[in-house]
């Protein structure tokens, strides 16, 4: 799994070598990771965990998550993925364009039914969790996509594609799927998030101040502070630091870079403060890191 590109806010998939966009990561916090900060892309995304106790949040609803659970993360939606208390969670990471199943002619099924998702039109099901009506059909497409792609056999693609269908029919054919309540003062602040972290994931290795921060989202530098406390939790400055040092982990992991690269690479021009910052949040120094992991 390229953690690295995993934990950029706004994801970008490759098709792999066989151009079929279906990608699976298995996924242990906080054994792989702490955290998988907030971030949105343009593909469905289904978390499934298999083991032990987690949190994901989605658009700002934060769910509390065990084995067997399945949380569904529609196209351009916010979430995020944390370590709950001091609990481990191992999960499986679902990743697919819901393009992938549409056709080059006009299909009924498509307009009627996935399309609206991309656009917002429906709300699809949260969480679904053993015991719940659906849960067992549900999860059971996806166990038999994880069994037929231990082997790859010929034609593998058209029996995936198939389970994919048989799970939106399901949710559409048990009433999972809803309309989303009108909430357009709460669209617009989740717009406003995904410009304002796309502008992030792109320049955080720049010298980032309030001002340019706020010129690119169109505030004035006091509503943005304001408005970025009281959406995220804490002030722009700790969040992009806590950011930076996310990425400058998976670095020391993936490359051989010394950490005087991986510290310029994050945004952080003075070597000791990265030291300094970097023990804080992880309890040891990143050559330390880097030789434990």
């Amino acid at each position: 799994m390229n953690i690295i590109e995993y934990e950029n806010y706004h994801e970008h998939f490759p098709e792999g070598n066989s151009g079929f966009p279906y990608l699976t990561y298995p996924c242990s916090i906080p054994h792989d990771f702490t955290q998988v900060p907030l971030h949105w892309h343009e593909d469905m995304e289904l978390v499934y965990v298999k083991k032990g106790m987690g949190t994901v949040s989605v658009d700002f609803i934060p769910c509390k998550v065990r084995a067997g659970d399945i949380i569904f993360i529609c196209p351009g939606q916010l979430h995020l993925i944390q370590q709950y208390r001091q609990e481990s969670m191992e999960y499986e990471n679902i990743i697919f364009p819901l393009s992938l199943l549409n056709t080059r002619q006009m299909d009924v099924s498509w307009e009627k039914y996935l399309s609206p998702v991309i656009h917002r039109q429906v709300a699809l099901p949260l969480q679904l969790c053993p015991g719940m009506a659906g849960y067992q059909e549900t999860a059971a497409c996806l166990d038999q996509i994880d069994a037929i792609r231990r082997t790859f056999p010929e034609a593998y693609e058209l029996f995936i594609k198939g389970k994919l269908f048989e799970l939106f029919f399901l949710l559409y054919n048990l009433h999972l799927v809803s309309t989303p309540p009108s909430q357009s003062s709460r669209q617009k602040t989740l717009d406003r998030m995904r410009q304002i972290l796309k502008y992030l994931e792109q320049h955080y290795a720049e010298p980032l101040t309030i001002q340019k921060m706020a010129e690119a989202s169109g505030f004035s530098q006091s509503h943005f502070m304001k408005f970025f406390k009281n959406t995220f939790g804490m002030s722009f400055t700790a969040y992009l630091r806590d950011y930076r040092l996310t990425i400058a982990s998976r670095l020391l992991l993936a490359s051989e870079d010394t950490i005087l690269a991986v510290a310029a690479a994050t945004g952080f021009e003075n070597l000791s403060y990265f030291n300094r910052v970097f023990r804080q949040k992880f309890g040891m120094t990143p050559r330390e890191f880097r030789k434990r992991q």
